[in-house]
């Protein structure tokens, strides 16, 4: 790729202009501080523990079988799993990751009213990876449990009535993308149809539906600054206008990370009751950063498709494991059902191999099933250590009853924003509904704060989308993502607050800083108060980079 024409470049989704902003860095041998990355530099240790310890008595099971044979095992056997489980986990008692498949199992049989054997059974096989995803849709015991785990911290004590169905899937990323194939298929969006998204949003809810796959009409409904990163009653009142099809949005917000408010969550519930044809897809991978979550999908089940991953809470990225839950009663089967009798017929042609009645199908069946072009449908499904994975992480989460984890991920999070802002030499604003995960740094506000209104609109006029950041990268080695690119309105940057370590974050404030000066210092010979400088380069800031940080630049990440 061409990285040397700017113009060019500030037409590219900001995760791969990330890549000339590293080049860049790189050409004048700065240290790297890549905080546009979402990947966390965290991850829960407990529940990793118990899959290695459940794997290794998965292959004593296996291992029950063709012992007369070199290299070969069998399956696990159902019979008498449970006691001889209970003997592995005395024989290794002090091994770290006992105690919690222990107490996992525990929990299962005497909290969840499931069958102790039936889990351990169905652990052991999906660990070893030995047999097909059955059911395809999500493993039947994996489902119940990270089904609670989805109440707890989406639902949380909010009323629910009913149940909801889910599918395990690739991450967010599977899910946004089967998602919009699905919708497309079964014709709940077409060519042409107006969807609108919550602004700013994760940059691939902006760029799939341009695509010629799709060619979806775009209505952005604002979160401003000026209000907090929350939707204004103007803005959500464009929901109202039936050509609007869906819905799309982000909550925690990213970049901003702040989660909707309740009384704006209340006004959406007020807007789908007026139309309660609206598709709403929200995307809540943040929401467990945050303290008494309530998503949308707890109060619009029918209207509301939920997707969440278990990447950046439990810094899984790698294992790619997220799912998409759709209540039991749901307007996305309600509108298939109410196709013209051709669509209808269309529909049962595309799905008459995998069902004899296609109608009763439910659309996150369909999900399923289109993920898979439906004529791999039989072989559907997330590989099945990661759902046991994923099992251990909703049971990790489950049995912390206090909320342990979380609260040690919040102050991760908390303490290196407040380092960043202690190196910037300004206050950090204090907001309940942030939950600090990523922040956008915006040019306008922080060079007001820092000089004055008057030199911040001079600093906009003067510098060309992205070149601060261009800038920054160069002399400083600072790695940050453009805001724009994740439909915000004025010049800001994306800095991650998760994957590098406190004193990074203390380095960015301090060179984003020296930079502001050395600008400042230019805007002041030009008005004739000051000597002027041939180039702003913050010499302070670049070596204040190279004597503290180790960060080297890695893959792009959400």
């Amino acid at each position: 790729m061409d990285f040397s024409n700017p113009d060019k470049l500030a037409l590219l989704s900001p995760f791969e202009l990330k890549d000339a902003l590293i080049q860049t860095a790189k050409k004048s041998n700065q240290h790297m501080l890549n905080a546009g990355r979402g990947n966390p530099n965290f991850l829960a240790t407990t529940p990793r523990h118990g899959f290695f310890q459940f794997g290794l008595f998965a292959m004593t099971e296996a291992e029950r079988s063709y012992i007369y044979m070199k290299d070969v095992g069998g399956f696990p056997q159902r019979d008498g799993i449970e006691s001889r489980f209970e003997i592995f986990a005395k024989q290794h008692s002090k091994v770290p990751g006992i105690r919690f498949i222990e107490a996992a199992v525990s929990y299962v049989r005497d909290q969840l009213g499931l069958s102790a054997g039936d889990f351990i059974y169905e652990m052991c096989e999906a660990i070893l990876g030995c047999n097909y995803p059955v059911p395809d849709r999500m493993l039947t015991l994996s489902e119940k449990i990270v089904g609670q785990y989805i109440h707890k911290e989406m639902i949380g004590t909010h009323p629910f009535v009913g149940n909801f169905d889910m599918y395990a899937v690739e991450g967010g990323t599977a899910a946004m993308t089967y998602l919009f194939a699905s919708m497309k298929a079964n014709h709940l969006i077409k060519e042409g149809d107006t969807i609108a998204l919550g602004m700013p949003i994760f940059t691939p809810y902006i760029e799939i539906p341009q695509l010629n796959d799709y060619k979806l009409v775009q209505m952005s409904i604002d979160a401003p600054q000026s209000n907090n990163w929350q939707f204004t009653k103007k803005e959500l009142d464009k929901l109202l206008d039936p050509k609007v099809k869906a819905f799309f949005l982000v909550n925690p917000s990213n970049p901003p990370s702040v989660k909707i408010d309740d009384k704006t969550l209340a006004y959406i519930v007020e807007i789908v009751k007026k139309r309660p044809d609206l598709i709403i897809l929200t995307d809540d991978v943040y929401g467990t950063f945050a303290d008494d979550f309530v998503s949308l999908f707890a109060l619009c089940p029918y209207n509301t498709i939920l997707v969440y991953s278990f990447s950046k809470y439990f810094g899984a990225t790698g294992w790619r494991m997220g799912v998409v839950a759709t209540h039991e009663n749901n307007i996305l089967d309600a509108k298939i059902a109410k196709l013209p009798e051709s669509l209808r017929k269309e529909l049962d042609e595309r799905y008459h191999s995998i069902t004899t009645e296609p109608r009763k199908l439910k659309f996150i069946d369909r999900l399923v099933a289109d993920s898979r072009t439906v004529a791999l449908n039989h072989t559907a499904g997330l590989s099945t250590p990661v759902q046991a994975q994923m099992s251990l992480f909703s049971l990790f989460a489950l049995m912390d009853e206090a909320d342990s984890y979380k609260a040690e991920m919040k102050r991760i999070v908390l303490r290196r924003k407040q380092a960043l802002y202690r190196e910037l030499g300004l206050p950090m604003q204090h907001d309940p509904n942030s939950v600090r995960y990523y922040h956008l740094l915006d040019m306008e506000s922080l060079s007001e704060q820092m000089h004055g209104k008057e030199f911040s609109q001079w600093l906009l006029k003067r510098l060309k989308p992205n070149e601060a950041l261009f800038r920054l990268a160069e002399e400083t080695g600072v790695i940050l993502l453009p805001g724009r690119g994740f439909g915000t309105t004025h010049p800001s940057g994306r800095v991650s607050l998760a994957n590098l370590n406190e004193y990074d974050y203390a380095n960015i404030g301090r060179a984003i800083r020296n930079m502001a000066t050395e600008f400042y210092e230019v805007f002041l010979a030009e008005k004739g108060k000051g000597k002027p400088k041939p180039k702003p380069k913050p010499k302070a800031a670049v070596k204040a980079v190279k004597a503290t940080s180790k960060a080297k630049a890695t893959k792009k990440g959400r």
